[in-house]
């Protein structure tokens, strides 16, 4: 990954599935960020992630943390699958320019043509505070990596 930990975290701006743009800027001095890139949507591991997360909520909540999920998919995939799965975060679209944010942070699987499974938790003040992926796209986050995560925010 591109991105270290101490390092200040790439400034973007995307489109949640309203068409509303949502910006790191945000929600500095005032919450920290689970930034999280998935491959695809409607596909069956990224299906299971966010569901997982979506089901688990108060792991985020009661750190303070909010959760945006990011993919290269469009903003109109996206809410569809927001809709159908009552994810409880917002899901934002890295889809044009292609992967831009996804590069910045780098984690762009050029091969593929979409974001890697990889996670950065960033502080109110804008620092990544930990990272962390996974060794494929097939391969799931497990939930105990983000309770090591946010516990470094305490």
């Amino acid at each position: 990954m591109g991105i270290e930990i101490g390092q200040q975290a790439p400034e973007f701006t995307l489109k949640d599935p309203s068409g509303a743009t949502v910006s790191l800027a945000d929600f500095r001095g005032k919450t920290p960020v689970a930034l999280v890139f998935y491959p695809f949507t409607f596909t069956g591991v990224c299906h299971g992630e966010l569901c997982g997360l979506r089901d688990n909520a108060a792991v985020f909540s009661d750190a303070g943390v909010q959760v945006l999920a990011v993919s290269c998919d469009s903003p109109f995939v996206q809410a569809r699958w927001a809709e159908e799965e009552n994810y409880g975060f917002l899901v934002l679209s890295d889809f044009w320019p292609h992967g831009e944010v996804a590069k910045a942070y780098g984690v762009f699987n050029d091969v593929v043509g979409c974001a890697n499974r990889a996670t950065f938790l960033i502080d109110a003040d804008g620092v990544v505070v930990d990272t962390f992926d996974t060794p494929d796209l097939g391969t799931a986050r497990p939930l105990e990596r983000y309770h090591e995560a946010l516990a470094k925010l305490a």
